[in-house]
């Protein structure tokens, strides 16, 4: 039987993996650390949170099948987010459901489906509620079917992914499912009101599939393609009716990447190349997208008392308009680093550029992040009735130079938060 037959009958479990474990009960900790066996920190940056250190970008890359060979793990975990964030210049108008300025809000709060279906099959479902839209929706999803092999003398790991928000497979922190922030005030304006279709335009409203494969730990590939959900499907996992309609596309990524232990990097492109129609329900000329982007990452591990993280990206956008022929561009730069000591305190900065053919797409800052993380990580002792709970307590503030196209005024967008984030 050849890997590929091998793969399609490994791909049958996925369907038990997304609905049969939604009927287990919850318990009290993180599933993926129950798997293992190890602490949250030994696969994330900060003791927790999406920043992979190079063992969590191999359980990831491995299908999320990685265990200590126990049986009787619950594949569920829980995530709480809150912010209260404040203005320079009240905002006018109002973001949705919340006030002008001084907004404290209860963000999300998310139900994880997350583990091993068989050696060869894992994966995670995220459902969200947004606690300032009042929704409950299908979330972020990443399910995997793998198989090891040798090629030609190579040891060769073989995957596809199922997911429904392209970038949100990739393992590194670089894109934008998983890049920085990895939080930001439900009140904030983030970077800006402009970016790629590839950064989450279609994030939940698609499905689309992916093969992959790792060649000597080092060499990474991946090609997949994408389909919209009928808007009554999207409706019905609560996501609205968007009509917009996705025609032919691809999505390829390829990086070379090195873990040396003590430190780590990775070099790598991606593309997402696309055809939209923008209103499904009045078919008519259909716009073109071609994303292409070059990124990088280096961590600096040592004993895991010091460790330090760099990370950037730079993405271009083309946008053919099919109504009108005309054809615009955008930019995007990303630059951050990130400092944690013992897995406890941490500080982080992010540069981030928006430019485009649209004057008005420019916007350009900085964030300033300090946070701590006093359980979560190894050894480390909650008291007795929290030991079940990883906690992160941070402060961020946002800095602009040009939003929105203009210097003017720019800096009465910044903002000041704190928030509280947990998992369990």
């Amino acid at each position: 039987m050849d890997i590929i037959d091998r793969l399609r009958r490994r791909a049958l479990p996925l369907v038990a993996l997304a609905a049969g474990l939604l009927a287990l009960p919850a318990h009290a900790v993180p599933s993926y650390a129950r798997q293992t066996g190890m602490e949250c920190s030994g696969c994330h940056i900060g003791a927790y949170g999406p920043q992979l250190t190079p063992a969590g970008v191999r359980f990831k890359l491995g299908g999320y099948t990685d265990s200590d060979g126990k049986d009787g793990k619950i594949p569920l975990s829980g995530m709480l987010l809150a912010d209260a964030s404040h203005t320079r210049k009240p905002q006018d108008p109002a973001p949705d459901h919340l006030k002008s300025d001084n907004n404290v809000s209860f963000d999300q709060a998310s139900l994880f489906v997350a583990g091993r279906a068989s050696d060869n099959v894992g994966g995670f479902m995220q459902i969200t509620y947004d606690g300032v839209a009042r929704n409950l929706a299908l979330d972020n999803t990443d399910l995997r079917v793998v198989a090891s092999t040798a090629i030609a003398g190579h040891d060769t790991l073989l995957g596809l992914t199922f997911n429904n928000n392209p970038t949100v497979q990739d393992p590194f922190n670089t894109l934008s499912a998983w890049g920085y922030p990895f939080v930001a005030p439900a009140a904030g304006l983030g970077t800006g009101g402009a970016s790629a279709l590839i950064d989450g335009g279609l994030g939940g409203i698609v499905a689309g599939v992916s093969a992959y494969t790792v060649v000597d730990k080092d060499w990474y590939a991946e090609l997949g393609s994408y389909r919209s959900m009928a808007p009554q499907l999207q409706s019905r996992l609560g996501l609205g009716r968007d009509q917009q309609k996705l025609d032919g596309n691809a999505y390829w990524r390829l990086a070379w990447m090195k873990d040396q232990k003590k430190q780590a990097w990775h070099v790598g492109v991606f593309g997402w190349s696309a055809r939209l129609e923008p209103d499904r329900t009045a078919p008519g000329p259909v716009d073109s997208y071609r994303d292409i982007g070059v990124d990088a990452g280096y961590q600096f591990l040592g004993t895991r008392e010091h460790v330090v993280t760099v990370f950037g990206s730079v993405t271009g956008e083309n946008l053919h308009s099919g109504s009108d022929g005309s054809r615009s561009h955008l930019l995007e730069q990303r630059l951050n680093a990130s400092y944690h000591w013992q897995q406890t305190w941490g500080a982080s900065s992010g540069l981030f550029s928006t430019r485009g053919s649209d004057p008005a797409a420019a916007t350009r800052g900085l964030l300033l992040q300090a946070d701590w993380t006093p359980w979560g990580k190894e050894d480390s002792a909650a008291p007795a009735p929290l030991q079940w709970l990883n906690l992160k307590l941070g402060a961020q503030v946002w800095r602009y130079g040009t939003f929105a196209g203009t210097h003017v005024g720019a800096s009465d967008h910044d903002t000041f938060s704190i928030f509280a984030w947990s998992t369990f």
